[in-house]
């Protein structure tokens, strides 16, 4: 079982940046895929961002191509979200996300989800 834990969310002003760290400890970190998710108050949870193991692979939803970018650091077992020009839309709940098969846009793709950290951008 992997355990994972998000920081960096808060407070930003619309066009703002922040960064988000997914840091994982339980199991081998360089054997899986690696995503990020957000729910949003009222509405479901969405795919964000995925990355392949070895970082070669990435792909986001339309809305945040262009503004977020995922990464990840396989020495230190961390996953990352770097979010650009952040918009009132954005606000929600982000959870870091470890595959275990399937497809990266499919939750039920997911076979262990962090606590979550809240992002919120004002306009």
């Amino acid at each position: 079982q992997v355990q994972l834990v998000e920081s960096g969310g808060g407070l930003v002003e619309a066009g703002g940046s922040l960064r988000l760290s997914c840091a994982a400890s339980g199991r081998i970190f360089s054997s899986d895929a690696m995503g990020w998710f957000r729910q949003a108050p009222g509405k479901e949870r969405e795919f964000v961002a995925a990355i392949s193991r070895n970082g070669a692979f990435t792909n986001y939803r339309d809305s945040v191509k262009g503004r977020f970018t995922i990464s990840r650091d396989n020495a230190k077992n961390t996953v990352y979200l770097r979010m650009n020009s952040l918009k009132p839309e954005d606000t929600a709940v982000y959870y870091c996300a470890v595959y275990y098969s399937g497809t990266w846009t499919n939750e039920r793709s997911v076979g262990s989800w962090g606590q979550g950290t809240q992002v919120t951008v004002s306009s």
